[in-house]
This record gives C-alpha cells, structure tokens and sequence, in this order.
C-alpha cells in the first residue's frame, strides 16, 4: 500500500510520565496522507498512552504535536476531534444506559429529534458498508463486546474524523469480517483519511499497513516503511524483525513443549439440547449439545454475538438455561448458582477483563480472592480479614505467573491489560479448577502474554483440566484445541478436530456455509 509524503500529524519528543514509570520517552511519531501506520508494542509499552496523548485525552510531559503542519494544544477529546482526530478505545467508552443512537448522538452538541433521521440514514450506509446490523434502540448494556466494539467504530466513521485511531479494532471481528473491514480502511484512505492502527498482531501490520513503528518499553525501538517490499517473500525476515524490536530485552521462544498426552478420555461436562436467552430476551443459544471430556481443550469458534457469550454464562451458572440439561460428571448441575459450580470446579475467565472480570479500584491482592475471602486462611476469628495472607497470596500469583507489578498491593487500574488478563488466569487457576470456561483469554495482548496464557492451558489441560475456549482468533484455536465447534446463529453446527481443521473451512462455517 503507498501512502503519500505529507504528514497529516507529527508527534516530535513526546514524554510523559506516570508518577515514577515513564510510559512514553521522547517518541517521534509522524502519520502521513493516505497512510495506515501500524503502531506495535507488548503490553504496557506505550501504544495506547501515545495515542491518548494523540486523541487529548492525556497531556504530554513533555514534546510538541502537529496537526496538518500546525502546532496543535489539546486539552480534551473534543479539540482533538474540533481537528479531526477521532479515537475508538480499546476498553470502550460507551453509556450503557442509552440506547445506539443515543450513544452515537452523544456530544455531538445537536438535538436528538432533529438529528434522528439523518443519523438513521447515515448509519443505514454506514452498516452497508460493514455488512453490521446494529438495532439503534438497543441499550448498550444488551449488546455483546463485540457488538458494542462495533457501535465505536460505526461512531468514529459517522463523525467524519479525517484521522482515525482504531486500538485493536478487529479483535471481536471473525476473519471474514476483518478482510471486509480492512477493504473499507483501504478504500478510506485511498480517499485521503489517514488511519493509526494499534495491533498485536503483527500479520495484520503487515497485511494492512504502509509503515510500522514498534515501541518497546516506552522507547521507539524501530519504523518499517512496507513500500515497495514484497511483503509475501519477505515475511519471516520482517516478523523476525519486529519481534526482535519489541522484545529487545526478552528472548522469543516457540512457546513450551508439549507435555504428555493427557490419560484419559473420561467425559466430564456435557451440555443436552441446551437453550437459553440473551440480556434483551432473544433465543440465543438453540439446543447445544456436545460433550468436553477429562483433560480436553474443546475450542468454540463463531461470529460474535452468536450465542458464544451466553454458551460460557450457562455454564458458569451465570445465565439461566430455558431448556435442556448440563452435566458435570453424570451430576445434573443445570441453573446451579455460580457459588455451586465453584464448589463443584468450574471457574470461568470472562471476555470483559475490566468491568467484569476485575475491580479497577481493589488491589491485586483483593482482586485474586474474590470467590474464597470468606474461606480460610484468609479470614480469621471467623469475621476477620487475614491482611497477611491475602498479601501474601497476592505475591505468589505475582512470581508464579510473571505478573508485571511492584507489589501484590498495587491497584489493579494501575497494571496493563495483559497483566490484568494475567491476573485473571491466575486467580481461576489457583482455585485448581475441573473444567475452566475461556472467553477470548488472550484478547488485546501482545505476543508474549498471549503465548504465555495458551501455554498455560495446554499445561493445564495435560493435568486433567476440561477446558472450554472460546475465540474469534481461528490460529489460536487450532494451536490449542483438540476439537472446534462451530457457533452459528445460536447452534452448533459442526465439530471438526483441531489438527484437521482450516482457517478456510472454519471462516465458512461460521457464516453459515456447510459445503
């Protein structure tokens, strides 16, 4: 792709600095016409602080930033978007109270019922061109992560913004989807938009972009101009390259060897013509059957907002199944609360790390004992919190699982994404569940993080655990499962074996397309 030379956005020296940890260290960062700038980075390594600067949301420490070759002061979102600079948020930024439309109209500083109309047209095209339909009267709170993700972005592109920063924008789409959203990037900045497309993966910096910059611990560790390289021929040298660039200090393995075969084939969570409702009433899962047998990884792929959501929350116990029948070792356990399928051993990883899976304002060490702080040895007297041992515990989880933080005592706003996800994965392990429900575990995090957690499931799948993952990354999926499911408007349609499986038989299936 040829982007070309005039920079719409230079960012020159920018620093900014959180208390000690500097996030960003004198970062040049320039956006050029008609360009998709890929911007690269494990966790934690300054993508999205750069970009918040870039969008007003955050104030540089240091550093001067150029919009359209002025010098530009951002004070808030609204100057940034004043001068077209549009953000969609990776941890979305939605009012779940209102409505679709109402969220899309939101400080557009226009009347609702003079704008409805207009909007209702312009969204009409707006879901043409993405193949969405998305119900403009639906509440944010009804809709899946992956149809509020959407909801963003159809925001972002209804606001006209000539510079769009998209943070993560394809991680709840289905690989049909991406190639679809990816023609529609293409075709924008063929127009003249200027796109900056923070990813982890780095086959879509290489598939989408013109240039991409790696940050690396705050620092920029590199640019690659893709013009006029044959990226097909080259592949493997780039992706050495930009790995070497954001992992400058670690080394990058294939991930750790495959244990021995787990001993049994004992089934041990089935799931008998299972049907049950979404948030806003609708029939979302349709009579699902399928058993996980003892030591399985039994992978779910599926459009999202298929009913893969709903699927884990009945299980875990926290959605009521309408009919049917759940099993966990020939026990009936169907509509059993979620304290019950704890005792029981079923611990579940939810898609929303943040609102759901966490509290921001709790410390790590809070964060890792939520289902057992009323069990010992965490309470003592019977009434009284054991300061020390939850610290302590805390700790544990800190060495045992590489979690980036000084102390067990650090609130968990103040870690990364991947850290927090990391966090997550720890607590339910420590728990030495029977069957774990996954849902999109190594959503958002960069390579690293993201081979660490599927070695962990494959490592725990070895000693026995039933694993249920649900994931739109279909390269995950194979890697991991043993077998794959196929989610369709709310039923299962196939299950195929995972070493079988293809990236292109799995992509038709979940569309609906059996031959």
């Amino acid at each position: 792709m040829t982007a070309g030379n005039e920079s719409v956005v230079e960012m020159r020296g920018i620093t900014k600095r959180f208390g000690e940890v500097v996030a960003n260290d004198h970062i040049d960062f320039s956006l050029r016409r008609g360009d998709i700038h890929a911007l690269l980075g494990e966790n934690g390594a300054g993508k999205t602080t750069l970009m918040n600067i870039l969008s007003g949301l955050y104030h540089p420490d240091r550093g001067e930033i150029f919009i359209q070759g002025r010098k530009a002061k951002l004070a808030s979102p609204n100057d940034a978007l004043a001068l077209g600079v549009g953000m969609v948020y990776q941890h979305l930024t939605l009012v779940p109270t209102l409505s679709v439309l109402e969220n899309i109209l939101l400080g557009t500083n226009k009347k609702y019922y003079l704008m409805r109309k207009y909007a209702e047209q312009k969204l009409k095209e707006i879901s043409r061109i993405y193949g969405l339909e998305v119900d403009l009267e639906t509440k944010i709170w009804q809709l899946s992560a992956g149809e509020q993700e959407r909801v963003e972005i159809i925001k972002l592109f209804y606001r006209g913004s000539d510079v769009l920063i998209l943070d993560e924008p394809t991680s709840f789409l289905s690989p049909i989807e991406i190639k679809g959203f990816f023609k529609v990037l293409k075709n924008m900045v063929a127009s003249g938009k200027s796109v900056v497309f923070i990813t982890h993966k780095i086959e879509e910096a290489l598939d989408i972009s013109s240039r991409i910059t790696v940050l690396s611990e705050g620092e920029k560790s590199g640019e690659i101009d893709l013009d006029g390289i044959d990226i097909k021929k080259e592949e493997k040298q780039l992706k050495n390259r930009i790995v070497n660039m954001m992992f400058k200090k670690a080394a990058f393995g294939e991930g750790k060897k495959k244990g021995p075969e787990k001993d049994s084939l004992d089934a041990v969570l089935t799931l008998e013509g299972v049907t049950a409702t979404n948030d806003r009433g609708l029939e979302t899962l349709k009579e699902v059957s399928f058993t996980v047998h003892r030591g399985e990884v039994f992978g779910i792929a599926g459009v999202d907002g298929y009913g893969q959501k709903e699927l884990a929350e009945v299980i875990a116990g926290q959605r009521k199944v309408i009919s049917g029948r759940i099993t966990l070792n020939k026990e009936d356990i169907t509509n059993m609360p979620v304290s019950l399928m704890n005792e029981r051993g079923i611990y579940y990883i939810t898609e929303d790390r943040i609102t759901e899976g966490s509290v921001a304002n709790f410390s790590l060490a809070e964060n890792a004992i939520f289902r057992c702080y009323k069990k010992k040895p965490y309470v003592k007297s019977g009434i009284f919190l054991n300061n020390k041992a939850i610290r302590d515990n805390g700790n544990k989880l800190i060495r045992d699982y590489s979690i980036k933080a000084q102390d067990s005592n650090d609130l968990v706003k103040t870690l990364s994404g991947g850290n927090i996800q990391k966090l997550i994965l720890a607590r339910e392990l420590s728990y030495n569940p029977s069957v774990l429900v996954a849902n999109k575990p190594t959503h958002g995090l960069d390579v690293m993080t993201t081979r660490y957690i599927r070695d962990e499931i494959r490592a725990r799948s070895r000693r026995g655990v039933s694993v249920l993952l649900i994931s739109t990354d279909l390269d995950e999926l194979k890697e991991v499962s043993d077998r794959i499911g196929v989610m369709y408007k709310g039923e299962l349609i196939r299950v195929v074996p995972g070493k079988e499986a293809t990236k292109e038989e799995i992509g038709r299936l979940m569309l609906g397309i059996m031959n």
